[in-house]
């Protein structure tokens, strides 16, 4: 406040002597020097008036300023020692409440004290009772004890035989019935939970099987060219064979030109070569000029172009089956299937079948049906790798689509439908299903002979390892097994745990489409002559 006094009384003295100043500059004569000077005295009296009362006015307002604040520190003070009292009796509040609930867990440890005391006593009381009792059935089993060794006595000499003896007997006759009956009861309890899964595992299947219609029955990998006449073939091999081996060093394939009218078989492992070997052929024929580097040329151009329609068949493959996401390895590898095929049936057409399947078996069981479909899309991505490898197709799959990101479900059920890891996810044994439904049904597959024969006898040395056997046939293309058993050595009902038997080891130890039904025949002949 005395600044702004000061302040103010400095700016009016300048204010004055500016205007007396200037007064006495602008002056113009001696005449108005007077009148100035007059006129000055008379502003430094109204100056001195004007700056009394400033000091007045301005010690007013401090003495007002300096009162409000004075009681706006008081209203401050009083604020604060309300909310210190307040703080005070909520502490003084929340102790008392904590003194309570400690005199009540007091109360309530000493009712718990009392009680437990009375436990003890009653327990100290039931204890003593339980000895008396104790003493009293230790009395009555020596004497129980007494009475079952003289009892056995007696017993040993009726039957003449010792306790030991008569056990043996016993077990080895507990046994026996004991194995008889687990036997029936696994039986039983197999014959119940077919009877209660088969009819809705019957229903999806089929259900399954009559929602998917195969668009073709069978399709055999090409690999016979026809020509127009037999004077082309002269043309194919070339002066001293040098068209022939320059097709067949850039195509990897073996051409067989031989005596049979108007064709040229292509022979080679890899099915992928072997179409570009008739492609190429076909357009070396239709353009009539061979030889070496023109063969070269066509080759190179339709390796290329096999590349893009192998992609091309994979893209339109996912596509028409509604699967996204895939990585653009494993779409040109489905591609490949197409120029696959496993016993006469195209891989291609197999998966795609598989697929189908696998999604319509999913959905009636309440699963996702778009992992299922993936899942048969892939199983035997592992038949048509770029190199090769000593893994099986299954798990050469497996790792396939680890490696491109596929979902560990979708890993598991490639890997395990043929029963090389454990199943580990529910979409597996359905893939494995529908894997089977696509190969076992009728005209799907047709089997090479040596294979067919190898499990005919596997299946017949199955049943003749059994004791009791005598001879064992493969009927039915090897859909039934008939085992002929010596009366002698095998009962009626070793007869039915045999055939029990001999089934589960078929099924657990071999591969086979559809069902195998065992049939144990025991037959006994008496003969006699009448001479």
């Amino acid at each position: 406040m005395n600044e702004i006094i000061i302040y103010s009384i400095v700016g009016v003295l300048s204010l004055m002597i500016g205007l007396l100043i200037g007064k006495l500059i602008f002056g113009q004569s001696k005449n108005y020097k007077e009148a100035a000077q007059k006129d000055a005295s008379e502003i430094i009296t109204l100056a001195k008036k004007d700056a009394d009362l400033i000091l007045q006015k301005t010690k007013i307002e401090a003495d007002t300023y300096k009162k409000e604040k004075s009681l706006e520190l008081k209203d401050q003070m009083i604020q604060q020692k309300a909310e210190i009292e307040k703080e005070r009796q909520q502490k003084v509040l929340s102790l008392e409440q904590q003194e309570m609930r400690y005199k009540q867990k007091e109360n309530s440890l000493n009712q718990q004290m009392q009680t437990l005391t009375k436990k003890e006593a009653e327990t100290e009381t039931v204890r003593e009772n339980l000895n008396k009792q104790l003493e009293i059935v230790n009395t009555k089993k020596g004497e129980l004890d007494k009475a079952y060794d003289t009892h056995i006595k007696k017993l040993e000499e009726v039957a003449k035989l010792t306790a030991e003896e008569a056990k043996a007997e016993l077990v080895e006759a507990l046994k026996d019935q004991a194995k008889n009956d687990a036997m029936s009861f696994v039986k039983e309890m197999m014959e119940e939970a077919k009877m209660k899964a088969s009819k809705e595992a019957k229903k999806i299947i089929l259900q399954t099987i009559q929602r998917t219609a195969a668009e073709q029955t069978i399709e055999n990998t090409v690999s016979v060219f026809n020509l127009d006449s037999d004077d082309q073939k002269g043309q194919i091999i070339g002066r001293e064979g040098r068209n022939i081996r320059a097709l067949e060093s850039v195509t990897g394939v073996e051409f067989i030109v031989d005596d049979t009218p108007e064709t040229i078989i292509i022979s080679g492992y890899d099915p992928v070569r072997r179409e570009i070997a008739r492609l190429s052929l076909q357009r070396l024929v239709a353009d009539g000029r061979i030889h070496p580097a023109r063969i070269e040329e066509v080759v190179a151009k339709t390796k290329k172009q096999m590349e893009e329609h192998i992609v091309e068949i994979g893209e339109r493959t996912v596509i028409e089956m509604g699967i996204t996401g895939l990585h653009p390895e494993l779409i040109r590898m489905v591609g490949r299937m197409r120029f696959r095929s496993s016993y006469g049936q195209n891989l291609l057409m197999h998966s795609r079948e598989t697929a189908n399947l696998c999604a319509t078996m999913a959905a009636e069981m309440g699963l996702n049906p778009k992992v299922a479909k993936r899942a048969g899309l892939l199983h035997d991505i592992g038949k048509v790798p770029d190199e090769e490898s000593e893994l099986s197709h299954a798990l050469l799959g497996a790792k396939l689509c680890e490696k491109y990101g596929e979902h560990p479900a979708i890993v598991n059920a490639v890997g395990a439908h043929h029963d090389e890891i454990e199943m580990t996810y529910v979409i597996s044994p359905i893939v494995q299903a529908c894997d089977a439904i696509s190969g076992a049904r009728p005209g799907a597959r047709r089997e090479i002979l040596e294979s067919y024969l190898k499990r005919i006898k596997e299946m017949e040395a199955v049943a003749l390892a059994n004791d009791g056997v005598e001879k064992a046939y493969a009927i039915q293309a090897g859909r039934e097994l008939r085992v002929i058993v010596e009366a002698e050595k095998v009962s009626d009902k070793a007869a039915e745990d045999l055939s029990f038997k001999i089934a589960q080891k078929i099924q657990d130890e071999m591969q086979y489409p559809g069902h195998v039904k065992v049939t144990v025949i025991r037959e006994k002949r008496a003969i006699s002559f009448a001479k």
